[in-house]
């Protein structure tokens, strides 16, 4: 009879995969893809290298994979984000206000996420991860045309110049020993100009939301 897994060890197995990718995403906390390797990250998590390789086949995958779970979350944080009420202004400066802020809190991972060199495993996850905040922005911009904030335009290309412009001007502050505080607002400002935002030149408040 061929040997079928319990519901016990697929349990233990998935529980000690999800701690290896915690371990791992620690290491690039700390310094980046570059200070993620199988010897570190069994060192970390306290087993074996040969474990690593039961679950990851190689350091490329392990990275994608570190890349893909880390962004996924951060993704999901600035569609809540969006949801958001009040107007176009005040709900891009919201969401501008958590991106920035979760980029600060995690200044090392942000910039791994962002701009680190990385294999090309890993940067084709990055293709993907700006996509989807491209298409999250575009369904607001979208919103913005429909409520009349904004003048009629090609928003997926506007969603995509926005994506590059908030990362581009990440990068630079997320690298120096202290952040910028009015980052967001600022970033708020261009972006309400660059989409023509009929309340561009509102102040933007900072919201009180406290971020992970």
């Amino acid at each position: 009879m061929a040997y079928r897994e319990t519901a016990n060890v697929r349990a233990r197995k998935a529980a000690q995969r999800d701690h290896l990718l915690r371990s791992a995403e620690q290491l690039v906390r700390e310094g980046g893809f570059a200070n993620l390797t199988m010897q570190t990250l069994a060192s970390r998590a306290q087993v074996g290298v040969g474990t690593l390789y039961r679950y990851f086949d190689n350091k490329p995958v392990l990275a994608a994979e570190v890349f893909r779970v880390a962004t996924q979350r951060e993704v999901a944080a600035v569609a809540r984000a969006m949801e958001h009420p009040g107007s176009f202004a005040e709900r891009l400066g919201h969401v501008l206000q958590i991106f920035v802020r979760r980029a600060q809190a995690a200044p090392t991972l942000a910039w791994s996420l962002i701009a680190e060199p990385v294999d090309p495993a890993v940067d084709a996850e990055r293709l993907v991860y700006r996509q989807r905040y491209a298409e999250l922005y575009q369904h607001l911009l979208s919103d913005g045309v429909a409520q009349g904030a904004l003048p009629l335009q090609d928003t997926a290309v506007s969603a995509a110049a926005l994506v590059g412009a908030i990362a581009e001007a990440l990068v630079g502050p997320l690298s120096e020993p202290l952040p910028k505080a009015s980052l967001a607002e600022s970033l708020t400002q261009f972006c309400l100009r660059a989409v023509g935002a009929a309340d561009a030149s509102m102040p933007i408040q900072a919201p009180q939301t406290q971020t992970a």
